[in-house]
């Protein structure tokens, strides 16, 4: 039996054009392929974009063709300044609208109910409560979402498809970046004039929160910065 969403569209329906997205946009379709799929099939208003402002290439893409989408920012309270930065240049230039998606508790509450430094005692834990439980809510209103993964940039992310069903959020999941490299994107936002985190230049290709980001080394994993010296790769929102 199908559910509901709280979009217009029922499950099945949202299954059915991930499906049709999946066999017309194949595996290699270029990145403005897959958003004009996107904005065949579904209004702007049931899609939002995430963006953790390392760069602003994905929601740059999705706005050509759907202007005024939402860009969710998951607001963890321990963003690097430069990704503050970023965030305020993406809402200022681009024709996008920035929602800052905010955890329940703030950084004070959570040490209070949880001891503090959460992060460095139980990194998953910290992972969840501050970005996946917001955006897994946040995401319940929308029929599609974007994401900028990349198959290049770890282990973990190599068979990333163009569109898939989300089973984990009830909703589609388009990456049109998937088939790009790092220098891909770095040319895009270069040409396109994008704002992109100064981060980027100073050895981070891959920005989470401050206490559990590093620069990366010369041949390293692009994500080896993140949660550096943990078997943790991922915060847990695209596996």
């Amino acid at each position: 039996m199908s559910t509901k969403t709280s979009t217009s569209k029922t499950e099945n329906e949202l299954r059915a054009i991930a499906a049709r997205g999946a066999e017309e946009l194949g595996w290699d379709a270029t990145a403005a392929q897959v958003v004009e799929f996107a904005a065949r099939h579904l209004d702007v208003k049931e899609i939002a974009v995430a963006c953790s402002m390392a760069d602003a290439v994905l929601p740059h893409l999705v706005a050509q063709q759907l202007p005024g989408v939402d860009v969710l920012f998951l607001d963890t309270g321990y963003h690097f300044t430069e990704t503050r930065i970023t965030r305020d240049e993406v809402a200022g230039t681009l024709p996008v609208n920035v929602v800052d998606v905010l955890p329940t508790l703030s950084v004070a509450q959570q040490d209070e109910q949880f001891g503090k430094d959460l992060f460095s005692r139980d990194a998953a834990a910290c992972c969840k409560l501050r970005k996946m439980d917001p955006l897994k809510e946040a995401l319940s209103g929308y029929s599609a979402w974007f994401t900028g993964v990349r198959r290049d940039e770890a282990p973990t992310r190599i068979n990333t498809p163009l569109v898939t069903y989300d089973e984990v959020h009830g909703l589609i999941k388009f990456n049109p970046v998937a088939p790009w490299s790092f220098d891909e994107l770095i040319n895009y936002a270069s040409t396109h004039q994008v704002p992109v985190n100064m981060l980027l230049a100073h050895g981070y290709p891959s920005i989470g929160c401050a206490p559990c980001t590093r620069p990366v080394a010369a041949g390293e994993d692009p994500r080896a910065g993140r949660w550096a010296g943990l078997s943790k790769t991922e915060c847990g929102i695209h596996i």
